[in-house]
């Protein structure tokens, strides 16, 4: 548990959990969808929203492990409102049926968590045969979100509420490889490290958020899009670690990382907190706006990916 961090502007610090960022608000009415939410922060996200009153759609992998955490967190509060549908973000395909699925559900939706992630993988190339980290940090949840805009739009003109995007990055986004996004070798085997490319992955999830937020503000759309680093936490995510990181984490992580509530804050933080109407565009970490890499900044790279994302999206053609 991370017990250090003096609090900042918002009242909060990176020792602050979940429940208590979002203490006294109240989140009825509101419909939030949060990937890869049946391991690490994400179950604290879906439970602590739950909690204040969200209506909560588990998007997953695996529907039965869902189930079963959905089951713990409606045991423990009854009135939880929480459905779980199937999402697997390295396959366009089952992004594109879990957004017709959603859209064919009825459901509002106020408010996106992109939260599902993998870190560090060995080389792979995702069922679209493109880098399995890119693919599924940055390019599922791309194309999800792009998906599901119009849904999101028409609950905001309906219910007048602001709706509100958040893509959990990670301070790892400041070692992407030099040139920030590797454009023309996005597949380059021969290259691929796999710190750097997680690295680029995350620093593409702040540069999808900033284009986002400036898209839908020219629109004229009160819905915001930020990006959030959760903190150093132990989580399935070094699933692909070797046993020596994976031990020596166990061992002094309770020293030195964050918890998962503490993990999950900045997350509930950004996606509820009445302090944050009408901001967007940013970057959180510990609870507080943080200030992120240059590249993270880069107005031309945000565009530049924005529309190689687009391409990379296109339905392939018969």
């Amino acid at each position: 548990m991370w017990i250090f961090g003096r609090k900042g502007p918002s009242g909060f610090s990176a020792s602050s959990t979940a429940e208590q960022v979002t203490q006294g608000i109240d989140g009825a009415g509101l419909t939030a969808i949060v990937t890869g939410a049946s391991s690490g922060i994400g179950v604290e996200t879906t439970r602590v929203l739950a909690m204040r009153g969200v209506h909560v759609v588990m998007a997953v992998r695996n529907l039965d492990v869902a189930e079963t955490v959905r089951n713990n967190i409606c045991k423990n509060n009854p009135h939880s409102k929480i459905d779980v549908m199937e999402l697997d973000l390295s396959s366009m395909a089952s992004v594109r049926a879990f957004a017709s699925r959603y859209a064919s559900s009825g459901l509002p939706l106020n408010i996106l968590i992109n939260n599902a992630g993998v870190m560090a993988t060995p080389f792979m190339l995702s069922q679209d045969n493109i880098e399995l980290q890119f693919a599924t940090n940055h390019l599922g949840h791309f194309l999800l979100t792009h998906l599901l805009l119009d849904t999101m739009k028409n609950t905001v003109k309906e219910s007048k509420r602001e709706g509100r995007i958040v893509n959990l990055s990670s301070e790892g986004h400041r070692l992407a490889y030099s040139e920030g996004i590797r454009f023309d070798k996005i597949n380059d085997e021969s290259g691929y490290s796999s710190f750097l490319a997680y690295g680029q992955s995350k620093l593409a999830n702040i540069l999808h958020a900033n284009q986002l937020a400036k898209n839908l503000k020219e629109e004229g759309y009160e819905i915001t899009a930020n990006a959030v680093h959760p903190g150093a936490i132990i989580t399935n995510l070094m699933r692909y670690q070797n046993f020596i990181v994976n031990g020596l984490a166990n061992i002094f992580g309770k020293y030195v990382l964050k918890n998962v509530p503490q993990g999950a804050s900045t997350t509930c933080y950004v996606a509820l907190s009445p302090q944050l109407k009408g901001t967007t565009g940013e970057y959180f970490m510990d609870n507080n706006k943080a200030d992120p890499s240059t590249k993270a900044k880069n107005v031309e790279l945000a565009s530049k990916l924005w529309e190689f994302s687009l391409k990379l999206t296109q339905p392939v053609k018969d």
